[in-house]
C-alpha cells in the first residue's frame, strides 16, 4: 500500500491525538495505511498502541468524522474465527 499525503495527513491525527510515544509512529501508520485504503481487517498482535481499546475508540471517532471506514482491528487467531465462520 502507499503512503500518499492522505496517508501521511490521518497518521498525523492519530499520533497526536492517540497521544503515543515517538517511538511507536509507525504505529500511527499501520492504523492509517490500513483505513485510508480501505481494509476490511488490520491483524496485530501490538496490545499497546494498536489493538488496544481505547485506540480503537479514537481511531473509530476520528474515522467517523474523515469519512473513511474503520477496519476491525484483531489478532490472527480473531481472524481465523471469522474465517471459519463463513
Amino acid at each position: 500500500m502507499e503512503i500518499t499525503d492522505g496517508v501521511r495527513r490521518l497518521a498525523d491525527i492519530y499520533f497526536e491525538t492517540i497521544q503515543i510515544p515517538e517511538k511507536a509512529r509507525g504505529d500511527a501508520y499501520h492504523l492509517a495505511l490500513a483505513a485510508f485504503h480501505g481494509m476490511d481487517f488490520l491483524v496485530t498482535w501490538n496490545f499497546g498502541h494498536i489493538l488496544n481499546p481505547r485506540v480503537r475508540t479514537v481511531v473509530q471517532a476520528i474515522n467517523t468524522v474523515q469519512g473513511i471506514s474503520t477496519p476491525i482491528v484483531c489478532t490472527p487467531e480473531e481472524l481465523m474465527e471469522v474465517e471459519h465462520e463463513d
